[in-house]
């Protein structure tokens, strides 16, 4: 605005337009005048969203966006409600509360990418058999979630939006873009910091960045596994931060006021799942202040591994709960499209939704 000789309030006016109401054309841009707006596309720019190339239904509300790049690569971004949409006996849920489930949450959350595929190996999750084919820009991350916002016609100002970074790849190894993204989604979206978390599988020296950082997401990490032997086995990137680097990491976290870290504990069926494993996950968490996730392991087609015994996940909780660890067991979403946790992996073969 200011090499067309706009005054400085014209940039205020389109970063609205672009991130508050999240237009999709410079037609839209009605701020602006109609004279300024020729003048911008007759200089070539554009303005626009991620393209979805589909999208998938799960049983229980749950959406995957298969949404796609400039450049043909493509990234997943989950829609997650939390409604009246109830379950039926079996679990499941029924046809037409599935219809109304849209209409009545009051809450959702969305899971979004920072890369397209992801470099950190971990075992037991489809994103890492994709390998790390690049960043994304901080743009095509808030345009996963603008897009998703503008399809499930959502408006931040009233309906309460929760953003999880877990979906593909490993946030703190994209960190300027991230963190440029949680400062538009705060500042452009609407959307609170309060709101959002971001999840590391353990990025050692970034963690310590992201507490410097004066607008940043909670703080999530990926653990899995109660020592180092074990931990290497099934998250190679422990070779490089061990788990004394990373609760050290943990321990010295700038908490805010009521602030806790989130450990996520991806169980694996006699692999990392047994009381002894459990009583060693109390030692480790000891001290900090912290809650742990239990999330029984998601299958996926090529991985080895098997989901754990509802009573063995259950007997898990009981020791952690007896010494105190505040411990939740996390209500699989969406296994049935591939969009539960560590299944994202741009798979096509499940209904498509029209």
């Amino acid at each position: 605005m200011e090499e067309f000789g706009e005054p400085p309030y014209r940039s205020k006016q389109l970063f609205e337009s672009l991130y508050r109401q999240r237009i999709i054309s410079i037609d839209q841009i009605s701020t602006l005048p109609q004279d300024l707006r020729q003048k911008l596309e007759r200089e070539g720019f554009l303005v626009g969203l991620p393209t979805i190339e589909k999208k998938f239904q799960s049983s229980d509300g749950t959406i995957r966006y298969l949404i796609a790049c400039s450049d043909n690569q493509s990234v997943e971004a989950v829609w997650m409600p939390e409604g009246d949409g109830g379950e039926t006996g079996d679990g499941s849920v029924a046809d037409e509360q599935l219809e109304t489930f849209s209409r009545n949450w009051h809450r959702a959350t969305i899971c979004v990418s920072s890369q397209v595929g992801c470099a950190v190996d971990c075992q037991f999750c489809l994103t890492a058999q994709l390998g790390l084919k690049r960043n994304l820009t901080a743009g095509e991350i808030v345009g996963q979630i603008s897009t998703v916002l503008n399809d499930q016609n959502v408006s931040v100002s009233s309906d309460r939006i929760n953003i999880v970074f877990m979906g593909m790849g490993e946030p703190l190894l994209n960190y300027d873009n991230f963190v440029k993204a949680v400062q538009l989604l705060v500042q452009g979206i609407g959307i609170p910091e309060s709101r959002m978390t971001v999840s590391t599988s353990g990025i050692v020296p970034r963690i310590y960045d992201l507490g410097a950082e004066p607008i940043r997401p909670k703080l999530a990490i990926s653990l899995n596994a109660t020592n180092d032997k074990l931990r290497t086995e099934i998250m190679p990137i422990n070779r490089k931060w061990n788990l004394e680097l990373l609760m050290k990491a943990a321990r010295e976290f700038p908490f805010r006021h009521r602030e806790k870290a989130t450990f996520e504990y991806v169980m694996l069926d006699e692999v990392n799942d047994s009381p002894e494993h459990a009583r060693e996950l109390v030692e480790l968490v000891r001290g900090i202040r912290a809650k742990v996730n239990l999330i029984s392991w998601n299958s996926g087609p090529g991985i080895a591994f098997k989901t754990p015994d509802q009573k063995r996940v259950l007997d898990f909780q009981k020791i952690l709960m007896e010494a105190g660890v505040p411990t939740f067991i996390r209500r699989p979403r969406g296994r049935d499209i591939y969009a539960a946790c560590g299944q994202l992996k741009r798979t096509l073969e499940v209904q498509l939704v029209t």
